[in-house]
């Protein structure tokens, strides 16, 4: 078995590495007619929070029917990324009187979209056939995501961090499924389908703030959730509260968003 492995290996290896020599800059045309935003954001808590030094990175892909998706395709390694500077900059802001440091990589406000090279494809469908497999995942599609629910013993955090994931749509109402996950096993969060960014002002600020009642929009205290929510408005997106807890030196959170046809 040994010996096999010895001699196949080093042919994958070399395929793979012939194939991206002389096609990967090819776009690899995708198993559904959806564009892809994907894009990570950043956070730095600064020494006013209890996590301090600690950080958050959301890793988001939102695949949605974009009406003009022939306009601001770029790849894996664009060359062009002028139309993405106003966004992905530091911006230094606060909750509730606590700084930190935001850094959105790649984020382009749904005005372009992404489309894997071929060899970044296959390495994203077979991690998650490996994930599928082993059961942390319910599904094998590398781009939509749907995860198992796993919740937690009610929990209750006095501080949180909040982070607001817009959702993009060319319609006036919609339907999306979403999943979220938090890598911290000793941490957890509640996540909301809100009509606006508003209600994440409304929520800092202590006051009401009001979110899609169905059954599937909302969830408290989990570690991995998938849930669908329709009839959502074209401001709408995912609400993420994180408490204050995190001693993790880095604390990833999964974000995917899917526009139903």
């Amino acid at each position: 078995m040994k010996r096999i492995l010895y001699v196949v290996l080093p042919i994958f290896a070399f395929v793979l590495i012939f194939t991206n020599a002389f096609f990967g800059h090819l776009i690899f045309g995708l198993p559904y007619e959806q564009d892809i935003n994907k894009y990570s954001i950043y956070v730095h808590l600064q020494e006013e929070w209890n996590s301090y030094p600690g950080n958050i990175l959301f890793d988001i892909t939102n695949v949605w029917s974009n009406s003009n998706s022939d306009q601001n395709v770029y790849s894996t390694d664009p060359s062009d990324i002028t139309s993405l500077i106003n966004y992905n900059s530091n911006q230094l802001q606060s909750q509730n009187g606590k700084s930190y440091v935001e850094l959105k990589h790649e984020f382009s406000n749904c005005e372009s979209s992404w489309k894997p090279m071929l060899y970044r494809l296959a390495i994203d469908s077979l991690r998650n056939k490996i994930e599928f497999v082993k059961g942390a995942q319910l599904n094998d599609d590398p781009y939509i995501t749907i995860l198992p629910n796993m919740g937690i013993e009610k929990q209750t955090a006095s501080e949180s961090y909040v982070q607001f994931i817009p959702i993009c749509t060319s319609h006036e109402s919609t339907s999306y499924e979403f999943s979220v996950s938090i890598n911290d096993k000793n941490s957890w969060f509640d996540v909301y389908f809100v009509n606006s960014e508003k209600q994440l002002e409304h929520y800092l600020n202590s006051e009401t703030f009001h979110y899609y009642s169905g059954d599937e929009c909302s969830a408290q205290n989990y570690q991995s959730f998938s849930g669908e929510c329709n009839n959502v408005g074209n401001n709408s997106g995912l609400l993420i509260i994180i408490p204050d807890n995190l001693e993790q030196s880095l604390t990833k959170v999964k974000v995917n968003l899917h526009e139903k046809l």
